[in-house]
């Protein structure tokens, strides 16, 4: 088919957005036809029938949602695009749900949308199976990124599919994980999560695994473990990277044949699980330095969703400390506090390295330590990018630096740096690994090293 056989139908009520469509799709040599009301388009079926469907999600009368359902029964092979203003989890879920060959929130590259249109005419969209309506209030983003994790998670809602989620700390993977499990068709079975590196690896086999009584020194009963327990469901594995070579080899198994002995176990016990696996290291990197198996993260990387760190999204900075705010204000039983212009440039100006986990302790903290029922710039410490703070620290800083150095060279000549480096790397070293919870990777981020020059300064300076 050409782009001059293609004839495209646009429903939305804002006649501006129709007017970029038709105008774009026209230049491409495609025909249109617009209409206001969704209500309109389907009179308008009753005699002829586009190559693709282009609708708005809310608009007066029948919503886009609503006629995606219709069109279900009447029409099940017209490739739908779905574009909204209103760009969160629940609407990309149920666009794909109803049947949508893509989810494009608006403000949408007008390339983008005429390209999208090029793809819907060569392949139909298939509606999945029934998903449960639920939504993770707190994954909130209108940013491109986020945009993208959303649209992966509206694809696999008919999937029980292996999924691969990285991305930094505190960037929500298991918020991701929740979601992909709660729009898929095991929604009504277990989900169970585990954090791998919060468990000493010993123990490790016999949380995965279980164990049957007398198995070891303390086994004084059968205990079941994670798979047995997500049987049906999802079982969510963060930080998958950190999980012994031994335990990587027991879990390529049960992936490849759904089943496993308990620790002192004789009888393979057989699950149905879906896997859903996170890391915030690189993979593919540990695979070519022989820390993790090729096999395993060729099992594990059959879909992958990677979850942007925060200052990335700059732009749902704002909406998610509203939101979290109000949170932590329900906690406290008070009303929410509000950030003035001159707060919220300085929040949105930090770096977060923390990401979202980060931003909701400072909501809470911001909510308990502001003044007033308007959080200012002055509100703001330091640590979160507060200017007037941190200049203050800054200051204060350099100036026990110059006392120190004025009372070293007034005891002698040894050269100041000499004493001064190693203190200052340690120092800074110390601070990035506990802030990076021990991860070597992370922490040389912080500091602007490679992660070999961290090896190496720590084991000079015996903090290995």
């Amino acid at each position: 088919m050409t782009d001059n056989d293609l004839n495209v139908w646009i429903v939305d009520d804002d006649q501006s957005v129709r007017w970029v469509l038709e105008k774009a799709l026209k230049h491409a040599d495609m025909e249109t036809r617009s209409f206001e009301r969704a209500e309109h388009l389907l009179d308008a079926l009753d005699d002829d029938k586009p190559d693709v469907l282009i609708t708005d999600v809310r608009m007066p009368g029948m919503s886009g949602i609503a006629l995606l359902e219709r069109l279900q029964d009447t029409s099940p092979e017209l490739p739908i695009i779905v574009i909204t203003a209103h760009s969160d989890l629940e609407s990309a879920v149920a666009a794909y749900k109803g049947g949508a060959f893509e989810y494009l929130p608006k403000p949408f590259d007008i390339d983008e949308a005429v390209e999208l249109v090029h793809k819907a005419a060569r392949k139909n969209g298939g509606a999945g199976p029934e998903t449960r309506p639920d939504v993770i209030a707190s994954m909130i983003g209108q940013a491109p990124a986020m945009q993208e994790v959303f649209r992966s998670i509206g694809r696999l809602s008919g999937s029980s599919m292996t999924v691969l989620i990285t991305g930094e700390s505190g960037t929500g993977k298991e918020l991701v994980a929740r979601a992909l499990h709660d729009h898929s068709p095991r929604a009504d079975k277990p989900f169970v999560a585990l954090n791998t590196s919060a468990i000493a690896s010993e123990l490790l086999e016999s949380e995965l695994f279980g164990h049957e009584k007398g198995a070891f020194t303390g086994a004084d009963s059968r205990r079941i473990g994670r798979f047995e327990q997500a049987n049906g469901g999802t079982l969510f594995l963060d930080e998958i990277g950190d999980m012994s070579p031994g335990l990587q080899t027991r879990l390529l198994r049960v992936l490849a044949e759904s089943e496993f002995y308990r620790v002192g176990g004789q009888t393979p016990i057989k699950v149905d699980v879906r896997v859903i696996a996170a890391t915030n290291q690189d993979l593919a990197r540990a695979v070519k330095e022989a820390r993790f198996r090729e096999d395993l993260y060729h099992r594990l990387n059959v879909i992958r969703i990677n979850t942007p760190p925060l200052r990335q999204r700059r732009e749902d900075i704002p909406l998610l400390l509203n939101h979290y705010l109000a949170e932590a204000g329900k906690e406290l039983g008070a009303a929410p506090k509000s950030i003035d212009s001159g707060a919220m440039e300085a929040l949105e100006g930090f770096d977060w390295p923390g990401n979202v986990r980060q931003l909701v302790n400072a909501a809470r903290r911001l909510t308990v330590t502001a003044p007033g029922s308007v959080i200012t710039a002055q509100d703001i410490p330091g640590d979160l990018g507060g200017a007037e703070s941190s200049q203050q620290g800054a200051k204060e800083w350099t100036r026990v630096l110059a006392a120190w150095a004025d009372r070293q060279l007034r005891k002698d000549e040894t050269p100041l740096l000499d004493t001064a480096m190693p203190a200052f790397e340690k120092t800074l070293i110390e601070i990035a690994m506990a802030r990076t919870n021990g991860h070597r990777q992370e922490a040389a981020k912080l500091l602007g090293w490679g992660r070999n020059t961290l090896a190496r300064k720590m084991k000079a300076l015996h903090l290995d």
